[in-house]
C-alpha cells in the first residue's frame, strides 16, 4: 500500500512582490480624485461623485484579482520526509531548550 506523504505549505510572498500593484492602484485613486475635483462645480457635483464611484467600482476587482493571483503564485506545496521532519523537530526542541536555559 502507498504511504501517505505529509505536505507542507510555504508562502514566499514578500511586500516587494505586491509593491508595484499598490503603487499603481494609488495612482488610479489619485487620478480619480483629480478628475472629480476637475468636474466639481455647482452644476456637476453629481458627475464628480459618479466618476469617483465608477473608477473605484471598476478598479477594485482588478486589484483583488492581481493580489489573489500573486498570492497563489507564491504558495508552494512541498512533500516532507517523515524521518527528516522528526530529526529537524528534535533539533529545534534542543535549540529552544538551550535558548530557554540561557535566558533564565
Amino acid at each position: 500500500m502507498n504511504e501517505i506523504q505529509k505536505y507542507r505549505f510555504a508562502c514566499t510572498l514578500t511586500f516587494g512582490d505586491i509593491y508595484g500593484q499598490i503603487i499603481i492602484w494609488l495612482i488610479v485613486i489619485f487620478l480619480s480624485l483629480a478628475s472629480s475635483l476637475a468636474l466639481w462645480s455647482s452644476d456637476r457635483q453629481l458627475y464628480a461623485l459618479v466618476t469617483v464611484g465608477l473608477i473605484l467600482v471598476l478598479s477594485i476587482p482588478f486589484l483583488l484579482f492581481a493580489f489573489v493571483t500573486t498570492l497563489l503564485n507564491h504558495i508552494e506545496l512541498r512533500a516532507t520526509d517523515p524521518e527528516s521532519e522528526a530529526k529537524s523537530e528534535g533539533s529545534r526542541k534542543v535549540r529552544s531548550s538551550k535558548a530557554a536555559r540561557a535566558a533564565s
